[in-house]
């Protein structure tokens, strides 16, 4: 079996550790599997740091999925220490707002010296994967520079809006300064990264993880040729929602959804994906909500289901039920 996930961070690389264990992979490294696992990785929220190419999405699902990932955070590795970010602030080198972990930046220094060197980013992941094995394909949705860019009303002066980039906004301001339009600048010229369309094709299931919707998710499908892909291919599309009972499962999607005018709830997010049945972009064919919730999403069948991802094993059952509905058998 061929199965495709769109994922972003923290909660893509949650759900891709239940479709490994689904499938019958460990949820960490590597294991023997008649089964294939490509992940299509939001890049938006990358951005250039202290002259290093940082990639959190990407490197929160190989940290994850390799077993070396803080188990508290979610994101950076374990036992990181921040002697460098120490040094940092001393010499008043902005930002001081984002973290770099001292093990963190060795994956960000080996990642920078290979792009200056013209290597493509796609490739530059499978590099960075010999390291860490996580037992599935981890794609860049694109080898060109994409960034997401959130506008606001300008935190020094409330009169003019001013556009931050999504890690500012996020990590900084914690999005608090309410967001009047998302945009993932260079998506409308980007190009699939190599690979990108054939899984699509070749899938036998298509995973939309419970990430970021607007970010995440998203920014993934406004690469041009990504969302037609998927509306062309013959697997099962089915979408994991990251709402239950009107609220994120983490993070601050309800700060992005707002922004694009989608009410925080399963149906609305559902909605907002559509059906390929019944709409001319349109993505869904199944849709997973949490048990208990009433969900109507014309042209989609809607199944609920627990959905919190408290430990591997529920994570896995509901990878699970994700591939059931999208038309596949387990077993």
């Amino acid at each position: 079996m061929k199965v495709v996930v769109v994922v972003g961070g923290v909660g893509g690389a949650r759900f891709l550790l239940g479709v490994k264990a689904a499938l019958g992979l460990p949820p960490t490294g590597e294991g023997e599997s008649p089964h294939e696992i490509t992940a299509l990785v939001n890049t938006g929220d990358d951005v250039w740091m202290h002259g290093l190419r940082v990639c959190p999405d990407l490197d929160t699902c190989m940290y994850t999925l390799g077993g070396g990932v803080d188990p508290e955070r979610g994101w950076g590795h374990a036992d990181e220490t921040w002697s460098i970010k120490a040094e940092l602030e001393a010499y008043g080198a902005d930002p001081t707002w984002f973290q770099l972990g001292d093990k963190d930046i060795a994956t960000h220094l080996v990642r920078s010296r290979m792009l200056r060197a013209g290597y493509p980013l796609s490739a530059v992941t499978e590099a960075l994967c010999d390291r860490w094995r996580p037992g599935v394909r981890l794609l860049p949705m694109t080898d060109d520079r994409v960034e997401t860019h959130v506008v606001v009303d300008d935190p020094d002066d409330r009169s003019k809006r001013k556009a931050l980039h999504f890690q500012e906004w996020w990590v900084r301001y914690h999005a608090e300064l309410p967001a009047h339009s998302i945009v993932p600048v260079g998506a409308d010229e980007a190009q699939p990264a190599p690979g990108v369309l054939d899984a699509i094709a070749e899938a036998d299931a298509v995973l939309l993880a419970p990430s970021n919707p607007v970010v995440s998710v998203g920014t993934v499908l406004a690469v041009p040729g990504v969302r037609e892909a998927l509306r062309k291919t013959e697997a099962g599309v089915v979408g994991v929602s990251p709402i239950i009972g009107g609220k994120p499962l983490r993070g601050m999607a309800d700060a992005c959804l707002k922004a694009i005018g989608v009410e925080t709830s399963a149906e609305a997010v559902g909605r907002h994906y559509g059906s390929r049945l019944t709409s001319e972009d349109g993505l869904l064919d199944g849709w997973l909500v949490h048990s208990g919730e009433s969900v109507d999403v014309p042209g989609v069948a809607v199944r609920a289901v627990p959905l919190l991802m408290s430990d591997v094993d529920a994570t896995a059952r509901m990878a699970r039920d994700a591939l059931e509905l999208s038309g596949v058998d387990v077993d």
